[in-house]
């Protein structure tokens, strides 16, 4: 799909979403599309609020969706289209489902000029877990461990 009036058709998708979301009263001002071979897959628009859940950013909610549909946790052969550039709780989500191009609209700085800064986000990954604002304290790794070593060796084991 190298055709521009394509990639143009489903970034007003998800742009759309993100304006009927404020308009509707439904969440944050975000929307997302991802698309396999040219076709929709899945949408979705912010849910935190909606849902009680702080992880149903568009993003996120319109992975969970074309992965369930097309039942597979690998959306490589998808991109996604997103109404904003990608915090770094969807940024982590796409790269783990292994999406191969992102498309956005609004950049994370026009996001920040309207209340949603993530920057303190990406300067705390920066910092080593001590220094981090939020307190971390590793507890029981030797316990821990277990699964992982288990998980080494389990026959059920997929590798994702």
């Amino acid at each position: 799909m190298n055709n521009n009036k394509e990639h143009e058709k489903f970034m007003r998708m998800a742009i759309h979403l993100a304006e009927k979301n404020v308009e509707k009263a439904l969440g944050g001002p975000f929307g997302a599309v991802v698309v396999k071979d040219g076709q929709l897959v899945a949408k979705s628009a912010n849910k935190v609020t909606t849902s009680t859940d702080p992880t149903a950013h568009a993003e996120v909610s319109a992975i969970r969706l074309a992965a369930k549909k097309l039942k597979t946790f690998d959306l490589s052969d998808c991109v996604i289209y997103t109404s904003c550039e990608p915090c770094p709780m969807c940024l982590g989500a796409i790269y783990w489902a292994k999406i191969s191009k992102i498309y956005y609209g609004n950049t994370k700085h026009d996001a920040a000029d309207v209340g949603f800064n993530d920057k303190f986000i990406y300067d705390e990954l920066e910092l080593e877990v001590e220094k981090r604002k939020l307190p971390v304290v590793q507890l029981l790794r030797d316990e821990a461990i277990l699964a992982f070593k288990k998980w080494e060796v389990s026959e059920f084991k997929i590798d994702y």
